[in-house]
């Protein structure tokens, strides 16, 4: 369920303060917890450091993530791959590409000469 139109969006105080007065691009990384907070147009051009629960993803704010969640730009999961023989198989066939691949182009280089 959204957030009431009335109550307009939630920008974390905290985070305003620590951007208050400050210039976008001389500022470093500011440190967050608040994955909650919607980003404002105050905050664009700034670098978030987004706790996503292990450590900070930087994030630079940009226009067209204003009206966002910080925490939608800091992944929490990480998506290792789908494994299984199929996608060994998979591996197997681009690797033997690639090899084939440098092979004709050094045999190419070699041809030149």
């Amino acid at each position: 369920m959204t957030r009431s139109a009335a109550k307009g969006p939630y920008v974390d105080p905290r985070v305003l303060k620590k951007i208050a007065g400050k210039k976008p691009m001389t500022t470093g990384v500011i440190k967050t917890w608040s994955r909650a907070c919607q980003v404002s147009p105050e905050m664009v051009g700034f670098t978030f450091g987004v706790h996503n629960g292990r450590d900070h993803v930087e994030v630079l704010v940009t226009e067209d993530m204003v009206g966002h969640r910080l925490g939608e730009f800091s992944p929490t999961r990480k998506f290792i791959r789908h494994g299984g023989k199929m996608q060994k198989d998979l591996e197997v066939k681009q690797k033997e590409g690639e090899i084939a691949a440098a092979k004709a182009a050094k045999g190419a280089t070699e041809a030149k000469k």
